[in-house]
């Protein structure tokens, strides 16, 4: 409960102040230009009954503006005047335009009132990234320096890869750390150099390996082999039952030979598949009763035993992780190169987004959206603020992202209707583009429910993520 909280509390934080800026963004242009803000909300104060659905709201004194916040916890809005937005509000549209409200104004001026939001958000997230860069640097383990070389799947192995082989890059250039622009690399790789044995060598790739299915796929296309030692042992759990010791090395996992903590990792989810068909606690008893052969530090012969794994199949060990064996590279960035080097960051983040965008459409892809549960299990379980707003601006580019959509009722289908006004001298009437708000509703709707219907079936183990 207290990692829900923790990350729940990390969740409402982040989308509030995105949320609060992006609005923020359309407010600043609105007021730049003389046009009337009625109503700034974070979340929707949808009405239920007699109640508007607003849990605080205040309006200055010489003010047209009522700020507050709702108690749907969807995104927010900024209800401009003389605008068909998310309000619906018909009744003003059938009054003639006044001079302060959004449809008497020049074309250029609403084209920047609407890509406002999307600017701020953008904006924010290179803000931040650069500020995280001079405050905590950056810090990755080159790919190559990996000496250990990586786990790969089956998959894999069918192109020419060994297990341990150290990949170094692609005709694309140098791997950086491991992330998942490695496999965005990979994916697209006609040729990708390694180190085997010490020598070192190329490999032939497609150039077309679909990326969804690397970084789904259980085990994965490639993963650095880490080996199957134990950094630590948590009291009172099944490990320190059984007389693990801290530096122990885990050999086996029901009689099927391990070497790694990726090979371990492989054998447990077999057995979370095999738990989620139990029928009764003795079935669950008898799944998460596991066979664990180890050595421990010093000991001359391995040790077998047999433990009781937890619900969600830990042995009550912490794992060693890269940075047990590698030295990490660490950059340090002055206030004034934090900027170009947060831009650049920045661009990358949304770069590889957008390219992620193709498999969306594909039938793993559907499988993979997810709602505020997916959102929320992004954040750490621990409160972390390096990790907070390294996840704020990923966030932030998302929302810039999927608000400059072509799809009505998101900014990007207001852009896209000013476009064409643009070009065609014409607006849409006012009647087409209250049908088109519907719909663009729905579709959204839509894509909410799917989302977080996915979020569901993975809580309740249906579906795999």
């Amino acid at each position: 409960m207290e990692i829900f909280l923790i990350r729940l509390l990390q969740f409402v934080l982040a989308i509030s102040l995105l949320v609060l800026l992006h609005e923020g963004g359309h407010m600043f242009f609105s007021k730049l230009f003389g046009v009337r803000v009625e109503k700034f909300f974070i979340f929707f104060d949808v009405g239920i009954g007699k109640w508007k659905g607003s849990l605080f709201s205040f309006k200055p004194k010489k003010s047209e503006t009522t700020y507050g916040v709702g108690w749907l916890p969807l995104g927010g809005y900024c209800k401009i005047a003389g605008m068909i937005d998310e309000s619906m509000d018909t009744e003003q549209m059938k009054r003639p335009a006044e001079p302060w409200e959004f449809r008497s104004k020049p074309t250029w001026q609403r084209l920047l009132i609407m890509v406002g939001g999307v600017l701020v958000n953008f904006l924010l997230a290179l803000f931040i990234y650069s500020m995280v860069l001079f405050y905590w640097g950056e810090s990755y383990i080159m790919v190559k320096d990996m000496k250990m070389g990586m786990k790969f799947n089956q998959e894999a192995k069918t192109y020419g890869f060994h297990d341990h082989d150290v990949l170094v890059g692609t005709d694309n250039g140098t791997f950086k750390g491991f992330s998942a622009d490695m496999y965005r690399e990979l994916s697209t790789a006609k040729r990708v150099d390694i180190v085997r044995d010490g020598k070192p060598m190329s490999i032939n790739l497609p150039g077309d390996i679909n990326l969804m299915t690397m970084i789904k796929s259980t085990p994965r296309f490639a993963m650095p082999f880490i080996p199957s030692e134990v950094d630590s042992i948590i009291p009172g759990l099944a490990a320190a039952k059984v007389g693990m010791e801290k530096g122990a090395r885990i050999i086996g996992v029901n009689g099927h030979p391990v070497d790694s903590w990726n090979a371990v990792q492989d054998e447990l989810g077999v057995l979370s598949d095999e738990l989620m068909g139990a029928k009764t606690p003795q079935d669950s008893l008898k799944i998460r009763t596991a066979t664990i052969a180890f050595v421990n530090p010093l000991a001359t012969k391995a040790d077998t035993a047999q433990m009781v794994l937890s619900n969600d199949m830990k042995m009550g060990v912490g794992m060693t992780s890269l940075f047990t064996y590698y030295k990490p590279t660490i950059i340090q960035y002055s206030f004034f190169e934090s900027f170009p080097a947060g831009i650049k960051y920045g661009w990358n983040v949304l770069g590889g987004y957008v390219g992620d965008m193709k498999y969306v459409f594909s039938s793993e892809g559907v499988k993979s959206l997810g709602g505020f549960g997916a959102i929320g299990s992004l954040f750490p379980p621990v409160w972390d603020w390096h990790i907070f707003w390294l996840m704020t601006a990923f966030l932030s580019i998302i929302l810039a992202f999927m608000n400059i959509l072509p799809i009505p009722a998101l900014d990007g289908g207001h852009v896209l209707f000013l476009i064409y006004e643009m070009i065609t001298r014409r607006k849409p009437s006012e009647k087409f583009m209250i049908r088109a708000e519907y719909v663009g509703l729905g579709i959204l709707l839509l894509l909410m429910i799917v989302a977080n219907l996915n979020d569901v079936l993975r809580w309740l183990g249906i579906m795999a993520y």
